[in-house]
């Protein structure tokens, strides 16, 4: 099944959202800290109530779930998962690597997704079997094989103190080329786009991972999870190009 329709409509609404998301930046933003101590400001409310809409429009019998609470219970069998501002904190800041994510899900599987980052000028996406793009841009996983000459992205890194494997942190990336930490979706963009090799996520939620998987996936690489298995709601990931599968596997996935 194609979803050029899906993939269409998804873009021009990111494109919209992110309008207004810049317009509040300029206005000055209001921000508050969630339970979890993470950021929401008054800009990713208001954005994904434009995209509840929106997508409401568009696909009216599809589900919808969002970071900031966003919840519709689907008709089709397919849902909506968005993240209105990825990387708030950078966001906040006025730093380029913020974006938004749209990704769709049909019968519990990423079908399609959407990541566009306006101050950067790039939109990424991929549907299921029609490959992985960046900017109508073909992209594909690097073919680097060694660590040697690898660039690892490790996420979350001042979260150290509750990982299990934090003693084993420092060694891993040791054996890299270079180490990289632009925050989650940049990171593993670069992975898709072969920038970089490895991205390891400790810490994530289904709406930071359904068009992630879809685009790496697509683009030629490997997704999965500390569990081992390729579900968006374990809360953590792994991606890498096919090459580095056993050295994640090995390393990380809970034995």
């Amino acid at each position: 099944m194609h979803y050029d329709r899906e993939i269409a409509a998804a873009r021009r609404i990111a494109v919209r959202s992110a309008e207004m998301a810049i317009r509040h930046f300029e206005r000055g933003v209001t921000l508050e800290d969630k339970s979890d101590s993470s950021p929401v400001t008054d800009a990713d409310k208001e954005c994904e109530i434009y995209l509840a809409a929106a997508l409401a429009e568009a696909f009216p019998a599809d589900g919808q779930m969002g970071e900031e609470g966003l919840s519709k219970p689907s008709q089709s069998g397919r849902t909506w998962i968005v993240d209105p501002i990825d990387g708030t904190r950078d966001f906040i800041r006025g730093n380029q690597q913020w974006g938004l994510l749209l990704g769709l899900e049909e019968n519990g599987v990423p079908v399609a997704g959407v990541a566009h980052f306006p101050i950067l000028q790039k939109t990424y996406f991929a549907y299921t079997g029609g490959g992985a793009w960046c900017n109508d841009r073909r992209i594909r996983v690097s073919n680097v094989d060694q660590p040697g000459r690898a660039v690892i992205c490790f996420n979350g890194l001042q979260n150290n103190r509750t990982w299990p494997f934090r003693g084993i942190v420092l060694d891993f990336v040791s054996q890299f080329w270079c180490l990289r930490s632009m925050s989650g979706s940049p990171d593993v963009l670069m992975v898709a786009s072969g920038q970089a090799d490895v991205w390891v996520e400790p810490s994530a939620q289904p709406w930071d991972l359904c068009p992630m998987k879809v685009i790496v996936e697509e683009a030629g690489g490997k997704f999965f999870n500390f569990e081992g298995t390729g579900s968006i709601y374990a809360g953590n990931a792994l991606v890498c190009n096919p090459h580095f599968e056993q050295l994640l596997r090995d390393t990380f996935v809970r034995k």
